[in-house]
């Protein structure tokens, strides 16, 4: 069912995306608690759900990354830190990760779909490492890649602009990787 409803459409709209929320709350009651979950940061001007809705809406039709997108914050209602009237989620990431491992082991998904899906939320807000990416892995990084960017989108607009003005760096050393790899490649040949 949550392949149905994440793939149903080519372009996920948030309007489309609340009027599915019950049956993937059904599927995920843990998602619940994403729901009216005020991130109290310069960062978000959603909640953890709302920005969950806001980052899909921007996903490439793959069932990866917008798997990876809809669980990527499920921690943040329980890896919070409150400073004043701040709140901060430092390991959100892998707490989401953990509870994603339990639901996506329920779900029955298989060991290599669920190791990929953790690692996009293990690394959704970790800045992309060029020295990881070989030619095993980067259908992975590119996935990764966009999730950050849907994820970004999802912030507080007066925030974003830096965030992918890195992100489009990333993608260019991406590309010039891909381009001398495959370039090496062929003179090999």
């Amino acid at each position: 069912m949550i392949f149905e409803i994440l793939m149903s459409k080519n372009k996920l709209s948030v309007d489309y995306l609340e009027t599915r929320k019950e049956e993937l709350f059904r599927i995920i009651p843990e998602l619940k608690n994403e729901e009216s979950f005020d991130q109290k940061s310069d960062w978000h001007i959603y909640d953890v759900w709302k920005h969950t809705e806001v980052a899909l809406s921007y996903s490439n039709y793959d069932f990866e990354e917008r798997l990876a997108l809809l669980l990527h914050d499920i921690g943040k209602p329980f890896s919070y830190q409150d400073d004043g009237e701040v709140r901060h989620f430092k390991g959100h990431a892998e707490k989401s990760a953990e509870i994603s491992k339990e639901i996506l082991e329920r779900l029955k998904y298989d060991t290599y779909t669920i190791n990929r899906i953790l690692f996009l939320i293990k690394n959704h807000s970790t800045i992309i490492n060029l020295n990881n990416i070989d030619g095993t892995n980067i259908d992975l990084y590119q996935k990764l890649l966009n999730i950050q960017y849907c994820d970004t989108r999802a912030y507080n607009p007066e925030k974003m602009e830096p965030v992918i003005q890195r992100l489009n760096k990333t993608r260019e050393k991406i590309k010039k990787f891909l381009w001398t790899n495959l370039k090496d490649e062929n003179e090999e040949r």
